[in-house]
């Protein structure tokens, strides 16, 4: 059985590391495992996904329309703009962390105050506050690592060596900042 994971957040965000390395991680488990990213404007602040599939033989790298079993959302716009991606009985992990688009920045949008209560009458989800958790524990360049932490146990891969993983795919002066984000999301998720 296929299952699909799908990352998603605004540039700069490290989306594309997260899903290289949980990719790293299930090729390591010995799963098939099929990843393509999309980076849109992505150097501009733009929309950002990394599609993750794995199981015994997977045929496409590409997530269908309700078709993701875990969607993990780094920013809070972009959950509401993936939420048709995720499966009817997925699970929807979202950084509570806001990103203002350009057209909100020069006040010709408003982004609205409310999405986190909209989010959470249409979907199952695990809330994070990213930033806060993040700065805590390494500082907010390690968000992407806190809420993979918490994808992997939600995902029910926790048996897998995260920390060679996290070695293989990091530079070695931030692998024990990333290491400890990593470790919280995972206590957080449990």
């Amino acid at each position: 059985m296929t299952k699909s994971i799908l990352l998603v957040g605004v540039g700069g965000q490290g989306t594309i590391l997260a899903g290289k390395i949980i990719t790293s991680g299930l090729l390591s488990a010995g799963y098939d495992v099929k990843m393509s990213e999309i980076h849109g404007m992505s150097q501009r602040g733009g929309s950002v996904s990394t599609h993750v599939r794995y199981g015994e033989r997977v045929q496409s790298p590409v997530i269908e329309l309700g078709g993701a079993d875990l969607l993990v959302a780094f920013e809070l716009m972009e959950a509401v703009r993936w939420l048709e991606y995720k499966k009817p009985d997925g699970l929807l992990i979202v950084n509570n962390y806001k990103i203002k688009p350009m057209p909100v920045l020069i006040g010709s949008a408003v982004y609205s105050n409310d999405l986190l209560n909209a989010l959470r009458g249409y979907s199952d989800i695990f809330e994070i506050d990213g930033f806060n958790e993040s700065a805590a524990h390494g500082g907010v360049i390690t968000m992407n690592l806190l809420l993979l932490g918490a994808a992997v146990t939600k995902a029910g891969l926790g048996s897998i060596e995260w920390n060679k993983i996290i070695e293989s795919e990091v530079k070695q002066n931030f692998w024990d900042v990333n290491k400890r984000a990593f470790e919280r999301g995972c206590e957080l998720a449990k």
